[in-house]
């Protein structure tokens, strides 16, 4: 479990090394849009992964750190771990996006594609670890990962009105667990909304269930293919009473669609779950109610983005 001076610890530890990313907004959804596609490598996850390798012993750097990712928590990685000089080993699986295990090499670290699928990705990260004894960065699950990720609560409440409501897209939960406690910290009555896509509902069934459970993600999103969810975020999420809704793959191309269109970001699929479930009615925003929709990230695929957008 976390607490807001863990988050507020991991906004000093960070601070001038990942961008403070802008608060837009949206009259047409009626909602501020918190921009971290423009994020270092497009997306939230250096923030965790930031302040989870600079807590790292001079032992534990010299063994190298290694995670498992789609491609967003993989670049953070690389990224962090090439900022800090550490050697970095990201496990991902044979049908990842390429674009993403390019820029995943491309900071510098090596990757391991052998697995078939999240699951399998999984498995195959304890069997690196045991192999060559390097330190885990959990992409979701770490305290001092989920803190860096509550650094983005901190920035909305900074920077425009304090949230009624507030939307984060969900995989395995790091992003809206560290969240919930900056935002309820500032205000306690917030509205803290988890949205995932219904064939990838890892939160939301850990969540039904009380305790973690494995699911076979089926969606597009590729960033929110959690097998699972994180004990430590279901344990945040259900202390701060966090929400949790589905949206359809036909409700995030047209949320997509919306952003490209109409904000102007272009931002990958998943990153559109918050304004999905806003534009489908299933967010229960009132009038007059100030709600946050973070959009991270911003590693879409151009032969993706050109079929969805090409779908009127």
């Amino acid at each position: 479990m976390i607490t807001i001076d863990d988050v507020e610890a991991a906004a000093r530890t960070i601070a001038g090394r990942v961008h403070r990313t802008p608060l837009l907004h949206s009259t047409t959804l009626g909602a501020y849009l918190k921009a971290e596609l423009f994020q270092k490598t497009g997306a939230f996850k250096v923030r965790g992964a930031l302040n989870k390798i600079v807590s790292l012993t001079a032992e534990e750097r010299a063994r190298g750190v290694a995670t498992v990712s789609a491609g967003n928590a993989g670049q953070a990685v690389a990224w962090a771990a090439r900022e800090e000089g550490i050697d970095a080993l990201i496990v991902t699986w044979s049908s990842a996006d390429a674009s993403k295990v390019a820029a995943m090499r491309g900071y510098g670290a090596t990757v391991d594609d052998s697995a078939t699928g999240p699951s399998a990705a999984f498995d195959r990260l304890h069997e690196v670890l045991d192999e060559t004894g390097r330190t885990l960065v959990h992409p979701f699950d770490d305290p001092l990962v989920i803190a860096g990720q509550g650094t983005i609560g901190l920035e909305i409440a900074e920077d425009g009105a304090v949230p009624d409501v507030v939307l984060c897209a969900a995989g395995g939960g790091g992003l809206v667990s560290g969240v919930a406690v900056a935002v309820k910290a500032r205000n306690p009555a917030a509205r803290v909304i988890a949205v995932e896509p219904e064939g990838s509902d890892a939160l939301h069934a850990g969540l039904e269930a009380g305790h973690s459970v494995p699911v076979t993600p089926k969606t597009a999103a590729d960033a929110l293919t959690g097998p699972f969810a994180g004990e430590n975020c279901l344990a945040i999420c259900k202390e701060h009473g966090v929400e949790s809704v589905l949206v359809s793959e036909e409700e995030l191309a047209e949320a997509f669609r919306f952003l490209y269109t109409r904000t102007k970001l272009a931002c990958e699929l998943g990153a559109a779950a918050p304004a999905a479930a806003i534009l489908a009615g299933k967010a229960g925003v009132e009038p007059g109610q100030t709600v946050v929709a973070v959009v991270s990230g911003g590693n879409v695929a151009t032969h993706q983005a050109a079929a969805i957008l090409a779908r009127r």
